[in-house]
């Protein structure tokens, strides 16, 4: 069963601005962006419901050695859709924004954001304001060019984007991604623990999602374009 956050307040259409957060997450890195940004978005008195998209079969992470990540890998990278549960009927109410959350895989949108768009798509996003977010080890470009013209195609409009990169520099950021997927402890290693000091975002980009909440919830209530919000900063890409 999908899993619905929904706040308890009554909507007033005058006043409520009301974000729909529709997001996959394999390791937990795109939950807790996704909740720290919801958290910013309701400091503005917006309503928020956050829904994750389920695999109908479930994805273990991390997975079972190094063979079976170099095969994730390669799917992955030539767009493998990963098949999801039926979405709840709170995500085809109206809304004034709509948030869509996922990592980058080997370039690409997650396997089940792919079967979203490909199932779902218009339905759900069509004539919409969609905000799209990208957890990912830095290589995000491509996922995003990617991403925008799947969602022009379902007739939405992509009014801005958030990139947030796991804090670490190359190459021992993949090689620490890499190795943390396949189940190993890149940071206790002697070599590779000297460079990859943790897996995942930082506690200071888990602030920033929470201020771009509340600069996004300010922005629906005063009306002002999504697009002049300036999220490409400092704390978030590095």
């Amino acid at each position: 069963m999908n899993a619905v956050e929904k706040d308890s307040r009554a909507h007033d259409p005058e006043s409520d601005k009301r974000v729909l957060i529709l997001y996959f997450s394999f390791s937990g890195q795109t939950f807790g962006l996704v909740n720290h940004i919801a958290n910013g978005l309701r400091e503005q008195g917006a309503t928020v419901v956050v829904e994750k998209l389920q695999p109908a079969e479930a994805l273990h992470f991390p997975v079972d050695g190094y063979l079976a990540t170099i095969s994730m890998m390669l799917a992955t990278f030539f767009r493998r859709r990963v098949a999801i549960e039926e979405l709840s009927s709170s995500c085809r109410e109206d809304y004034d924004l709509i948030i869509l959350a996922g990592p980058t895989w080997s370039y690409n949108p997650s396997g089940p954001v792919l079967s979203l768009l490909d199932r779902n798509g218009p339905e759900i996003f069509k004539g919409q304001q969609v905000l799209p977010l990208i957890s990912c080890r830095g290589y995000w470009r491509t996922h995003w060019f990617g991403l925008k013209s799947l969602l022009r195609k379902c007739g939405a409009a992509t009014v801005n984007l958030m990139v947030f990169a796991h804090p670490c520099p190359e190459p021992w950021r993949t090689i620490g991604v890499f190795l943390k997927i396949a189940g190993k402890n890149p940071e206790r290693s002697r070599l590779v623990g000297r460079y990859y000091k943790r897996f995942g975002h930082s506690r200071q980009q888990w602030d920033e999602a929470r201020r771009f909440g509340s600069l996004i919830g300010e922005a629906l209530k005063k009306k002002t374009p999504l697009a002049g919000i300036d999220f490409k900063t400092e704390a978030a890409l590095s």
